[in-house]
């Protein structure tokens, strides 16, 4: 019985894999061109998310941070979700709906890259950040599920993985992920930087 749940489970995230590939790649290039464009510049890129999604933030500007596979210049990155004191101090003064858009008003910049992560693209604190993210001039990239929710109009490039499971979308947001910052490190390196 066990070997059959993990194999439906691999099976099925394989062929999510396949429908992400085929649907999006395109936004997905536009997000690694702006994040090459951004760090060239001598911009950072801000991620945020809430629960699996906050885990992947971390994890992907721990990426750009240190490395992914190559040396190279360390590149600046943070996840908004990791200050606690900062979490919790906004959360309490302003609301949970401020907690990302009050730090990106404190640390973004134009030329930034603002990277959201929700797997409903619905999650109130998320759409504010990139609501306040299109003000300053911050690139902004969602990683969303199927439709986009209401990430779909506030994303420069939107990539919405073709699934209503949420763990197939989120290992599909960290593929996406990977790829990009793979992507980053290969024109950094092309490039001396």
């Amino acid at each position: 019985m066990t070997v059959s749940i993990l194999r439906a489970n691999l099976e099925e995230s394989l062929k999510v894999h396949e429908r992400f590939i085929a649907t999006c790649l395109p936004e997905l290039s536009k997000a690694g061109d702006a994040l090459v464009a951004a760090y060239r510049a001598g911009g950072k890129a801000l991620f945020f998310g809430n629960g699996g999604s906050a885990a992947d933030a971390q994890h992907l500007a721990a990426e750009f941070l240190g490395r992914y596979l190559r040396e190279r210049r360390p590149l600046p990155a943070l996840a908004l979700n990791v200050n606690a004191s900062a979490v919790t101090a906004i959360s309490n003064d302003y609301g949970y709906r401020e907690v990302f858009a009050r730090q990106l008003d404190a640390l973004g910049v134009a030329g930034d890259v603002a990277v959201a992560l929700s797997t409903s693209g619905r999650s109130g604190n998320v759409v504010e950040a990139l609501v306040h993210a299109r003000k300053l001039g911050l690139y902004t990239i969602a990683l969303t599920g199927p439709t986009g929710g209401d990430l779909k109009g506030l994303a420069d490039a939107l990539i919405a993985v073709p699934s209503d499971d949420t763990p197939r979308i989120q290992e599909c947001h960290i593929l996406a992920g990977h790829a990009l910052c793979d992507a980053v490190e290969t024109a950094i390196a092309a490039a001396g930087q």
